[in-house]
């Protein structure tokens, strides 16, 4: 038998078997088994003496071994039973620190109680003393007073009794004011030591505690005249302010209680009373807000969604504000007469060889100081029939019209609408007749012609000023400037810069690399950069000021062109531009305006009653459309081809813009023209990659233009093709019937006799029966004796038979004809 027969084997005392991760690096592991030893647990005997008593048992088994725990030793008790005092002390320093601590935290905030008691103490007596006081000086004055009134009772013993002196308020409460006034005045000198908080709260004395968050000045004046007011009888009651609120059709609750300066609650409250259940970020009606505005006391004032743009500055400026100013010059006249040319002689450039086709698509606008120093406003309008709106709206904003007419050429249509333009504006003109330098040129001509339009000049007796000039040569430049400057001389221009800019929009566009951009013409004020300012339906601040050389600017004043980036949209050219206070009066008018635009063009497309509609319906299936999308560089070109191309077609065909506007052709425009069915105009623009993908994919046209006129004209052509063909008869022959015979497998042939001009196997006939017409058809044979032939002359016999038609009879009359198929065009 070995040794360990019976035995188990070594090992730690009730350890049991377990495993271990390890972990390595490389994200390798191990397991590896190892032995967990159990804690011992000592489970006192019956009868053992509690935790807490552990000291008399230590202290007993120390003296009586036989009471200790086995394997405990007498050095080992020894250190236990010091611990075990040690800790006891311990405890009972620490009850003793808790206990003084108490006791002075209790003596502390006696200390302040009693301070805070004196304080309010002193106070009562001071305005004990103060009230006394001055009721003291009031009964003095008041004593005073009355011997006064007996003395003088005394003095005057006729005098009725009515008259006797009535006491005066006394002066002494504004003395115990002032006295209150300079006590108060004391105490806030005072340091924090004295009692009141000076300068801000640090994190350190918050953090310190020293004296806590004292009360703030005000309240402590607040208390003082609750207290003197107390101390004198009278109640201390604050007058309610009146209010008025200005009240719009609907309103927040929480925008009515701050116009009422009240709390929202007590504003939900009262709606409550009403039976309103509305919360405050809920809107109500007017009729409701009036109530609770009566109810809280305040006075409404009924306003209506249009007074938001009262607050555009219109007051009129006083004659002592007013500072002369450059005057604004249009140069207007027929397509291709020198408009432009005349005034780049005037401004030393060349702006012609810049525009498409030569002629102007846009209106410019350019400042010229003349070798006087005079500066002078130029805008330029196109002379097109097309841009007859652009030529109104230069007439609109200018103080003289410079009319120019060719003088080989003499008054055109569009010479003859400049000169309505500008009777309508009520402006002044100066006619200057360009060309002169040509041999053909005849100025008498052009003066003679402008009389049939009631246009006198001075050599004829009238009062217009005529220049004759040349562009080319620059005659007659000095003079024509001379005749601008005594006009603008006899018109006193003037306008008040120092007052918020009011302006005029000449032009808008969409630029790609500045967004939004508008040419305004400034009439009134200066515009600075920075300024807030709503233009028509858009709103914006101005970020950059570009003069007419391309300079960037801090300011433009009266008459001065400049071009305005910083825009949230692009405006409609015409628009009026005004600088307001604050981003939120503008976003606000911008929405109002918005609104009043979406609502005005609802209320004139929808039709109005039934009959209308079906009216509009009928005419609809009876007018061929050609659907467009434009897309021009800016906006007047825009306006302009949309009016071009409204007055295209007739009473069967015309042209729909579905929709007109400024900027490059993008994906949108894409897909309005593909679920339309229409092709997609650029005028000075160009599709961007995503569009001109998307118009491959869906096989949208895309036509490009730079020219007006040639665009009008090919809208004008494929609208042509949109009309019905015409188709004309042209008569060439009669026959008549004097035999019929059955013809086997052919039915009746017509034995005719051509009377009168050609019968053609291919040509149209009608069946005549006593002058009315039975059938109208093709022949199906034509045949002189046994033979087919293609026609047959006038005076020879032939047989004829119709195509699916037998009755014929003896004396029936054929006429024979041709259709002929002509294309139409518009005009």
């Amino acid at each position: 038998m070995s040794d360990t027969d019976g035995k188990k084997p070594l090992g730690l005392v009730g350890a049991r078997p377990g495993q271990v991760k390890q972990s390595f690096s490389h994200g390798r592991t191990k397991n590896v088994l190892v032995e967990t030893k159990r804690k011992r647990v000592v489970v006192p005997k019956a009868g053992a003496a509690a935790k807490g008593d552990a000291g008399p048992a230590i202290a007993a088994a120390v003296g009586d071994p036989s009471k200790r725990p086995a394997g405990i030793s007498d050095a080992e008790m020894e250190r236990r039973l010091k611990a075990l005092q040690a800790a006891r002390a311990r405890e009972a320093e620490d009850a003793r620190a808790r206990e003084e601590e108490e006791r002075r935290r209790e003596e502390e905030r006696q200390r302040r109680r009693e301070e805070v008691e004196a304080k309010e103490r002193e106070e009562r007596e001071r305005a004990a003393a103060l009230a006394a006081k001055a009721a003291e000086e009031e009964r003095a004055a008041r004593e005073a007073e009355e011997e006064a009134a007996r003395k003088a009772a005394a003095a005057r013993p006729t005098a009725p009794a009515a008259e006797k002196s009535v006491p005066k308020p006394s002066a002494a409460p504004r003395k115990v004011e002032r006295d209150v006034k300079t006590d108060r005045d004391a105490k806030g000198t005072k340091t924090r030591d004295g009692g009141r908080r000076a300068g801000k709260l640090t994190l350190n004395e918050a953090l310190s505690g020293e004296g806590g968050r004292q009360r703030s000045m005000a309240a402590m004046k607040r208390k003082q005249e609750r207290a003197r007011q107390k101390a004198i009888g009278g109640a201390m009651v604050r007058e309610k302010q009146v209010r008025d609120v200005q009240l719009p059709d609907t309103i927040l609750v929480q925008e009515l209680a701050n116009r009422m300066a009240e709390r929202a609650a007590d504003v939900v409250k009262s709606l409550m009373k009403m039976g309103v259940m509305a919360t405050m970020n809920q809107s109500i009606d007017a009729e409701t807000a009036e109530l609770v505005i009566e109810e809280f006391g305040h006075r409404a004032v009924r306003v209506s969604d249009a007074d938001v743009e009262q607050v555009i500055d219109t007051v009129q400026d006083a004659d002592d504000d007013l500072r002369p100013r450059p005057p604004v010059i249009t140069i207007m006249g027929h397509v291709d007469h020198g408009k432009t040319s005349l005034l780049d002689a005037i401004r030393k450039t060349n702006v012609v060889s810049g525009e498409a086709g030569g002629i102007t698509q846009h209106i410019g606008a350019y400042q010229v100081t003349t070798d006087g120093g005079a500066v002078l406003s130029f805008l330029d309008t196109p002379g097109h029939a097309a841009f007859t709106s652009m030529r109104a709206r230069g007439a609109q904003v200018t103080d003289i019209v410079v009319l120019v007419v060719a003088a080989d050429d003499a008054v055109m249509p569009q010479t003859v609408e400049a000169i309505n333009h500008a009777k309508a504006a009520g402006v002044p003109m100066i006619v200057a007749i360009n060309k002169c330098d040509k041999p053909s040129a005849d100025p008498n001509r052009v003066r003679t012609a402008l009389l049939q339009h009631e246009v006198v000049v001075e050599e004829m007796g009238g009062d217009v000023l005529d220049v004759e000039v040349s562009a080319i040569t620059g005659k007659g430049l000095d003079s024509l400037l001379e005749s601008i400057a005594l006009q603008a001389e006899v018109l006193d221009l003037r306008a008040n810069p120092d007052r918020p800019a009011m302006g005029a929009v000449i032009e808008a566009k969409l630029d790609v690399g500045r967004g939004p951009v508008a040419t305004v013409l400034v009439q009134r004020g200066t515009l600075k950069r920075g300024d807030v300012f709503v233009v028509g339906e858009q709103w914006g601040r101005v970020r950059v000021l570009i003069n007419d050389q391309g300079e960037r600017v801090d300011e433009a004043g009266p008459s001065v062109p400049v071009e305005v980036l910083g825009l949230q949209g692009t405006p409609e050219a015409g628009d009026v531009l005004n600088v307001v206070e604050n981003e939120a009066q503008a976003r606000e008018i911008a929405e109002y305006r918005q609104e009043a635009a979406r609502d005005k063009r609802a209320a004139v497309g929808a039709a109005t009653t039934l009959e209308q509609m079906l009216a509009k319906a009928k005419a609809d299936e009876k007018v061929a459309e050609l659907a467009v999308v434009v897309k021009a560089d800016v906006q007047g070109s825009a306006e302009a081809i949309v009016q071009a191309l409204e007055k295209v077609g007739n009473d069967e065909v015309r042209v729909r813009v579905l929709h007109s506007g400024v900027g490059a052709i993008t994906e949108s425009d894409i897909g309005l023209a593909e679920a339309s069915g229409a092709p997609v105009i650029g005028f000075n623009v160009r599709a961007n990659a995503p569009a001109r993908n998307a118009a491959a994919q869906k096989g949208v046209e895309i036509r490009y233009y730079s020219v007006i006129y040639d665009l009008v004209d090919n809208i004008k052509a494929a609208a042509s093709g949109l009309l019905v063909d015409e188709v004309r008869e042209s008569f060439i022959g009669y026959a008549q019937i004097r035999e019929v015979f059955k013809v086997s497998n052919v039915g009746k042939v017509a034995g005719c006799l051509v009377t009168e001009g050609v019968a053609r196997r291919s040509a149209g006939v009608r069946l005549l029966r006593d002058n009315v017409v039975i059938h109208e058809g093709t022949l199906k044979t034509l045949k002189r004796f046994k033979d087919e032939v293609k026609e047959v002359i006038s005076g020879q016999e032939c047989g004829m038979a119709f195509e699916n038609y037998d009755d014929v009879r003896v004396g029936d009359v054929i006429e024979i004809f041709e259709r002929q198929t002509v294309e139409r065009t518009l005009a």
